[in-house]
C-alpha cells in the first residue's frame, strides 16, 4: 500500500513523474519512554518522545501488560498531529528479544507475537514494538516489520564457546545502531560495508563492542546480562568466583541479584545515578570517586576494544564509538588514548535507530531488500 504523488521534471515541462511515497511509523519502547516517528520515504516528518511515568510503569508487575496504554498514547500522539493512520503504508517496530536472528527486515508474524506475550526469550520493554506495530498494522491491512532485532546472531562458532559446555555465548547486542552506524562509516570512507573489518562500541545504557569481519558482527559481548565493560546500568563481566559466593550467601534473592546485574548495577550502583551527564558534572565539581569510576568505565571499553582487534587479527579499518556517553568528549578521550594505535577512532555521538529502523523498512517496500520471515 503506497501514496503516489506527481512530481514535474526539473525543466517544468508537461512531463510527470509517478514516484511512490511510503508513509511509514515507527515504534521505538524504552524502559520509561516511547520514540515514535512518521517518514516518509527517507525523509522524517515528525519525531516525538512519549514519557510514561514511574508511577504509571510501576503499575505492571509485567513489561507486556504495558502494551495497550504505550498503543493508545501513541494513537493520541498521532491523532494530535493530524496523523491519519489510513495514511500508512506500513508500520516498523524495535525488535525484542527472539530467537537468535541473521540481520535484515523480518515481518511481524503471529508466532513472534506469541512469543515476545510469553516472553519466551526473557522481558524487555523493546518486546513490545512489534507487539504494538502488529496489532495496529492489523487493523489497517498494512505490513508490519522489525529491523535487526537485538538478537541478531553472525558469531563464529569459536566465539560461542564458554569454557563451560553447559553455558554457550550469546549475541545480544545493539545491533540496529552498531550496523547502522558501520554502514555509515563504510560509506564515508567510500567503501562497502561488506569490504570493511569494523571495531564498534555503542556507549549507552548497556554497552557493547563487535567485531565486524566483512559485514559480519563475528564476536560481540552480551551486552543484556553479563559480559564486556561495566555500563551506566550494568554490572558487565564479574569475578566469578565472588559471584558464585553472593549467590549462596542468602544475601539476595535471584530476581534481586539479576536487578544487581541489569538496572541497577555499573553506575548507578557506585554513583547511585545512571546518566553520564551527572556523573560529568561531580568531575567537574572535583568528586575524585565519581572520576575514577568513569575512568574504569572507559578502561574496561578500551579493554574489550583491544580484544575485538584480536579477533580480526589486527585488520582494522576503524573504530567506531557510538551511543549516548559518545557526546562526553572526555570520555571518549580516555578510550582513544588506549587504541588509537589501533586504527583511526570515528566518533558518531547517540544513536540514529529511528532512521535506521525507517531504512530498514523501506528497503523492503521499495523492492530493494529480500523480507525475512520468522
Amino acid at each position: 500500500m503506497a501514496r503516489k504523488i506527481s512530481l514535474s521534471n526539473a525543466n517544468s515541462e508537461t512531463l510527470h513523474q509517478e514516484m511512490e511515497i511510503f508513509r511509514i511509523l515507527i515504534i521505538n519502547p524504552g524502559s520509561t519512554s516511547t520514540k515514535i516517528a512518521i517518514f516518509e520515504n527517507d525523509q522524517q516528518m515528525m519525531e516525538k518522545v512519549l514519557y510514561h511515568s514511574t508511577e504509571k510503569i510501576s503499575q505492571y508487575s509485567h513489561i507486556i501488560q504495558q502494551y495497550e496504554f504505550r498503543m493508545q498514547e501513541i494513537i493520541n500522539e498521532l491523532q494530535k498531529n493530524k496523523i491519519e493512520l489510513s495514511s500508512l503504508s506500513a508500520i516498523v517496530g524495535r525488535g525484542g528479544l527472539l530467537k537468535p536472528l541473521q540481520s535484515g527486515t523480518y515481518l511481524i508474524s503471529k508466532t513472534m507475537v506469541e512469543e515476545l506475550h510469553l516472553g519466551r526469550y526473557g522481558e524487555h520493554a523493546s518486546n513490545l514494538g512489534a507487539i504494538i506495530a502488529s496489532e495496529l498494522a492489523n487493523k489497517l491491512k498494512i505490513p508490519a516489520y522489525i529491523v535487526d532485532p537485538v538478537v541478531v546472531d553472525e558469531m563464529e562458532p569459536l566465539a560461542r564457546i564458554s569454557g563451560m559446555p553447559e553455558i554457550q555465548r550469546k549475541s545480544i547486542f545493539h545491533a540496529l545502531n552498531q550496523k547502522a552506524v558501520a554502514r555509515k562509516a563504510a560509506a564515508e570512507l567510500n567503501r562497502n560495508y561488506d569490504n570493511c573489518n569494523f571495531i564498534v562500541a555503542h556507549l549507552g545504557g548497556g554497552i557493547s563492542v563487535g567485531a565486524h569481519l566483512q559485514g559480519r558482527v563475528v564476536d560481540v559481548n552480551n551486552a543484556l546480562d553479563g559480559e564486556g565493560p561495566f555500563s551506566p546500568e550494568r554490572t558487565g563481566g564479574l569475578p566469578i568466583g565472588d559471584l558464585v559466593e553472593l549467590c549462596f550467601s542468602g544475601k539476595v534473592t535471584n530476581e534481586e541479584l539479576k536487578r544487581k546485574i541489569n538496572g541497577q548495577g555499573g553506575l548507578a550502583a557506585y554513583l547511585q545515578t545512571n546518566d553520564g551527564r551527572v556523573v560529568e558534572k561531580l568531575i567537574k565539581e572535583d568528586n575524585q570517586e565519581a572520576k575514577l569510576i568513569y575512568q574504569a568505565m572507559a578502561y574496561q571499553v578500551a579493554k574489550e576494544i583491544g580484544m575485538c582487534a584480536t579477533v580480526l587479527k589486527g585488520k582494522v579499518d576503524a573504530i567506531i564509538i557510538t551511543g549516548g556517553l559518545a557526546h562526553d568528549a572526555s570520555f571518549v578521550g580516555w578510550i582513544d588514548e588506549r587504541v588509537s594505535f589501533i586504527a583511526k577512532i570515528i566518533v558518531y555521538p547517540g544513536e540514529d535507530e529511528m532512521s535506521a529502523l525507517a531504512m530498514g523498512g523501506l528497503s523492503v517496500l521499495k523492492g530493494e531488500a529480500s523480507l525475512k520471515a520468522y
